[in-house]
């Protein structure tokens, strides 16, 4: 891996918190991704499932972890599969975990080979009542592509047809939104080396300059700072492609007038982080520009101070809503009579901010979370409003990566990143 190994009590205490949930006499399964095929004998790149990651930091394919507190069998509270290593495997593949890197990596005692799963799980599930058995429930996931986990629920439905069955999900995505320090450490570091890809950019946009090398700019800053890369797709979309809400062809070339918006973010150890800002190409705003740009500025500074604890995001949606009318108004794209005689399903600021104000951000860009309990402290969420005039050519959206805190307002995990539009003029010229 690139990143430097995470302490292993994050990992032992992800454990505590999802096995104190757990109904008795009952174990939980988590398994890896696949390493995906794309055709003849080349693959994707491994990611691995974030829930096995979250709870053992294993981030290698073919494993396995359990977790079964109320074991008769000391040993057996906590076990990790891994796929057994060897000194042909370190030539092809690289060097896997030993059993002595897994302990250290997760904190795990017990770490058995791969092969030996059938003979022990049925050893201890003929001990279980039921099992909690980890299943996509991300509201957006897309579930179609067969994974790892889907095969074995199967099998396990089949084998074993008596024992009673659990979700995980719902217990994950409870613990996985609120972040422990050391996450919010490893996700200020993905935020700073973001950061470090929007200055190297400051100096380098001009007119003439192609979408693809900007991305390519920030693909070098990450990793030059031992990052994957990107944490998700980047949209490097200048002029009216900014319009576009999932432009990611990236290969225009941009114009003296143009305005880029940069949807971007390095990962860190599997965390993302996730940013947007807009840059004028030749280095200065247009006054209609700088117009629109200070209006989606302002929604997003009074939007992150509702970002409480208590806050319900189905109310908090509609408040930024608000917020947003009025800037609308104010800049003639919408009338009042526009907001009277509004359809209240589709208000009529949609027709310039279309999509959500915030999300769940952690090891996923779209994280889990639970979206209908009032926000905690330690979750963190983007704030991100947007305005877009096809008619303009221009888009713009702003997004910063916000911790909730206890008290007062959210701590900025990217409040180091130039964002007031006279500030990006003076650096982009300076």
């Amino acid at each position: 891996m690139k990143y430097d190994r995470i302490n292993s009590s994050l990992y032992s205490i992800n454990r505590i918190k999802f096995t104190e949930r757990m109904e008795p006499q009952t174990l939980a399964v988590f398994n890896s991704n696949d390493i995906y095929p794309v055709s003849a004998d080349s693959t994707m790149p491994f990611q691995q499932h974030r829930d096995i990651l979250y709870l053992s930091g294993v981030d290698q394919e073919e494993s396995i972890l359990v977790l079964f507190p109320n074991a008769s069998n000391p040993a057996h509270k906590e076990v990790l599969f891994l796929k057994e290593t060897s000194d042909l495997i370190a030539i092809w593949e690289g060097e896997k975990l030993t059993k002595q890197a897994a302990l250290e990596t997760s904190g795990i005692k017990t770490v058995y080979w791969l092969q030996q799963f059938p003979t022990i799980f049925k050893q201890m599930m003929a001990e279980a009542k039921g099992i909690y058995l980890n299943t996509n429930e991300h509201l957006r996931a897309s579930t179609e592509v067969e994974t790892r986990e889907d095969r074995f629920i199967k099998k396990v439905k089949s084998d074993f047809p008596a024992h009673q069955v659990f979700k995980s999900a719902p217990i994950m995505h409870k613990l996985r939104s609120i972040k422990e320090t050391i996450e919010i450490e490893l996700m200020q570091k993905a935020c700073k080396i973001t950061e470090a890809g929007v200055r190297r950019l400051l100096g380098f946009i001009k007119p003439g300059v192609w979408e693809y090398e900007i991305e390519a700019e920030l693909a070098h800053e990450f990793l030059r700072n031992r990052s994957k890369g990107f944490a998700y797709t980047p949209i490097v979309a200048s002029g009216k492609n900014a319009c576009v809400l999932h432009y990611i062809e990236n290969n225009q070339q941009c114009n003296d007038g143009d305005v880029i918006l940069l949807d971007v973010g390095a990962e860190y150890a599997n965390y993302s982080s996730d940013l947007t800002r807009c840059l004028p190409v030749n280095g200065r705003f247009s006054n209609r520009q700088k117009a629109v740009y200070n209006a989606v500025l302002h929604v997003k500074k009074e939007a992150e101070k509702l970002l409480v604890p208590g806050t319900i995001m189905a109310e908090y949606h509609k408040q930024v809503g608000h917020l947003m009318e009025e800037q609308l108004v104010i800049l003639g794209l919408i009338s009042n009579q526009d907001i009277a005689n509004q359809n209240p399903d589709w208000p009529a600021y949609k027709k310039y901010f279309m999509h959500g104000t915030s999300h769940f951000l952690g090891l996923d860009t779209h994280d889990v979370g639970l979206w209908n309990e009032p926000i905690q402290a330690g979750m963190v969420f983007t704030c991100e409003p947007g305005i877009y005039i096809p008619e303009e050519g221009l888009g713009i959206r702003l997004e910063d990566d916000l911790v909730v805190q206890e008290s007062g307002q959210p701590f900025n995990l990217m409040k180091d990143i130039p964002l007031e539009a006279e500030e990006i003029e003076d650096l982009m010229n300076s």
